[in-house]
């Protein structure tokens, strides 16, 4: 009975996908409990924040904006940075002065490239990752590929069922029966998906739920959004988009087109 043996397949395929995005979940909610005191007494520098809430290339974007304010970095409307003050106060702007060369003058697109994959990014990430505020990038991918398994599982599941309701062959079987059959592991994988959906959906990419919680008490604790600090932190948050100035704007916008977001 060649429609047993797809079926046997079909529950092979929904098993071992199901399995495994059932593993992964209960890794995340463990990391989950053991970060649950995590950083409560943890004071989120700003770029700790851009970090968080849009990785190494928000930090990037960050610092760029920070030393455009300062006038210390020249971002122009054309998609250009030049240097101004070659003296950078942190790891962080001395990572983009470097990206930027001994010119003093390059295209935003690659200095954000190579600044978000500078050491001064790579030390920061280690350091929100030990603290539990960040999401290990082994943790950051599992979930996504376990749901992205299953989903495939699902197709398979019903290209299966296609096949052995279409396939002619000898069976005693009614069509009816066989469908119900593969409803089964179909079921299986629907059904996984949608505990995923609920269970995953607070995490970020970036942040862990304690990271999350701090990036949450950051944002309504912020003073004057017109100030200084609380036009970076909306910078760090929600990255350029909470850029006010149009020429500013205007020049991460050339940043995209140069180097796809």
């Amino acid at each position: 009975m060649f429609w047993l043996l797809l079926l046997l397949l079909a529950w092979a395929v929904a098993g071992t996908a199901c399995t495994r995005l059932c593993l992964a979940a209960v890794h995340a909610a463990a990391v989950d409990r053991q970060d649950a005191t995590t950083g409560r007494e943890h004071e989120l520098t700003l770029y700790e924040a851009a970090f968080l809430s849009g990785g190494p290339a928000r930090v990037a974007d960050l610092t760029m904006v920070s030393m455009a304010r300062q006038r210390r970095l020249l971002l122009a409307h054309t998609g250009w940075a030049t240097v101004v003050d070659p003296r950078g106060r942190d790891e962080m702007e001395r990572s983009v002065i470097g990206a930027i060369g001994p010119e003093g003058q390059s295209r935003i697109g690659p200095v954000r490239s190579a600044a978000a994959g500078a050491e001064a990014v790579r030390s920061l990430a280690d350091s929100l990752v030990r603290a539990g505020l960040a999401v290990p990038d082994g943790a950051r991918t599992t979930v996504a590929a376990g749901v992205r398994q299953v989903r495939a599982a699902a197709l398979a599941v019903l290209a299966l069922g296609a096949t052995a309701l279409l396939t002619p062959a000898p069976t005693q079987m009614p069509r009816e029966l066989v469908a119900l059959w593969f409803a089964l592991p179909l079921a299986l994988t629907l059904s996984c998906l949608a505990i995923a959906r609920v269970e995953a959906h607070p995490y970020s990419r970036w942040a862990s739920p304690a990271g999350q919680r701090l990036l949450g008490a950051l944002t309504r604790r912020t003073g004057d959004p017109a100030g200084d600090r609380g036009y970076l932190t909306s910078v760090a948050v929600r990255g350029i988009r909470a850029i006010g100035e149009p020429e500013l704007r205007a020049a991460f916008a050339h940043r995209d087109q140069s180097c796809g977001g």
